[in-house]
């Protein structure tokens, strides 16, 4: 019955929603700006509701259905002129390049690179790969002037000033026990195949972990998307493109200061740091000074906030078996420290590790192991994980270093073009995503980056966009 229900009513959102996108495929990223944000705590609120197995997964994929329908669009319309949208850019021809790897290591036999994934492992590798590349091609087909982003930036940074606002509500709101008995446990759990071993099953980083057993962990902003670092990556780029369009605005600057102060609650120093990369960039293309002192004071602040996030963060209890756990894993790991600071706190030195021993996967296993054999991938299917955390690192361990090369240059040239364009035309929009971009190539080095949707889907979409920017005279 829920099933049923579930489905009917997502038909008669997506037929009007994929029509409206057939007509403007820019309004895919519109859907996905908004849509993707609370994605994650939609689906796991229909599998409480009841909503399971083949039904949920029809309505998880609501974001490729739009991204399949824009292309094709925007596909018809070159095929029909019989001329691209843009002028080709040698960003474009390493992203085709890149996924043309991408799609032969799909189908490469598993046994002839030592690998050990499975068809559905491959799948979600090729479907991770992928959608960056699309998403970029329907930025790169869709030409905006640039009095209509004004208005998707707008509204960018109003979802992520809600996510930022729901997230510090739960925080302060509502306990932690309320998530350990919520549906999100067995949705990660039993739906997406993930094995968490947080606080009552829930993802290990919802909380920050100071260290002593009997002290308890000071909860991190997960909000809709269900993670501190989707959270984080969406404010990161919330910010970036509003520093673009930096004017006394009541309503920038209080929008700015609640999705600020969302990314300083959820912890995540990376992302701090890569904030700061982002206004160097800003400084860069505007040739003005307050971008150097914005990301002087944004890594201050991100020293200051190791030392008084403690003080200021919800804090919460472990349960009898998280205690017998966190002994296990203190007795395993002698060195480890809570200090947030330190090089062996567990994230940071787990970060670490991983990084350095992709590399020297990579380099020792250039061929690659095939998709499905990396990162959140391989850990979902039960597949031996050859490489972790980073992007550079995972891609390289699965399409083995030809392909790293590919993303690595095809990242490089996108992000070279956007400054150009930027420094060319002047154009906010441009000069917002360019510094986004490199944030996002930042953050890259140490995680999944394009493994969160919402990155992979509107930042890579932006950036498509960004590249094709006309000089103020044609816009």
């Amino acid at each position: 019955m829920a099933s049923g229900l579930a489905l009917a009513v997502y038909g008669l959102l997506l037929v009007p929603g994929a029509i409206l996108v057939w007509r403007r495929p820019v309004a895919a990223l519109c859907g996905w700006v908004i849509g993707l944000a609370a994605h994650n705590a939609v689906m796991a609120a229909l599998y409480g509701a009841g909503v399971r197995g083949g039904a949920l997964t029809a309505l998880q994929a609501w974001k490729e259905i739009l991204l399949g329908i824009a292309l094709a669009r925007v596909s018809l319309d070159a095929l029909r002129s019989r001329r691209l949208a843009f002028r080709i850019h040698p960003a474009d021809i390493l992203a085709t390049a890149f996924a043309l790897i991408v799609c032969l290591y799909a189908v490469l036999p598993q046994g002839w690179l030592d690998g050990s994934a499975d068809h559905s492992a491959i799948g979600l590798a090729l479907k991770h790969d992928l959608v960056p590349v699309g998403a970029y091609l329907l930025g790169r087909s869709v030409v905006l002037r640039r009095e209509r982003l004004v208005p998707l930036v707008w509204t960018l940074l109003g979802a992520a000033a809600v996510v930022a606002a729901l997230g510090l509500l739960d925080d302060f709101l509502v306990p932690i026990s309320w998530w350990r008995d919520s549906a999100v446990v067995d949705y990660f759990h039993k739906h997406l195949g993930y094995e968490y071993h947080g606080t009552g099953g829930l993802p290990e980083n919802f909380v920050f972990n100071n260290g002593g057993d009997t002290e308890g962990f000071y909860r991190r902003l997960v909000s809709t998307f269900l993670g501190p670092l989707a959270s984080a990556y969406m404010f990161v780029t919330a910010l970036l493109l509003a520093a673009a369009y930096l004017r006394r605005s009541r309503s920038l600057i209080s929008l700015c200061a609640l999705v600020a102060a969302g990314l300083l609650f959820t912890f995540s120093r990376s992302s701090l740091l890569a904030l700061a990369a982002g206004f160097v960039v800003l400084a860069f293309v505007t040739r003005r000074w307050w971008p150097v002192a914005a990301a002087v004071l944004t890594l201050a602040v991100s020293v200051a906030w190791v030392h008084v996030f403690p003080h200021v963060a919800p804090q919460g209890k472990w349960t009898q078996q998280d205690l017998v756990r966190q002994r296990n894993i203190a007795e395993q790991n002698p060195g480890a420290s809570g200090n947030a600071g330190s090089i062996e706190e567990p994230s940071i030195h787990n970060h670490w590790i991983s990084l350095r021993e992709g590399v020297r996967t990579v380099i020792h296993h250039p061929q690659g192991y095939g998709l499905g054999n990396a990162g959140q991938t391989a850990s979902r299917t039960g597949t031996a994980i050859k490489a972790g955390e980073s992007n550079y690192t995972e891609i390289g361990a699965e399409t083995g270093l030809l392909g790293a090369l590919l993303w690595i240059g095809w990242g490089l040239a996108t992000f070279t073009g956007l400054v150009l364009a930027a420094r060319r035309t002047g154009w906010r929009a441009a000069i917002g995503i360019a510094s986004a971009f490199g944030a996002a190539l930042v953050l890259a080095v140490q995680t999944d980056v394009i493994g969160d949707p919402w990155i992979a889907y509107c930042l890579w979409a932006l950036a498509g966009i960004g590249l094709a920017a006309l000089p103020t005279s044609q816009r």
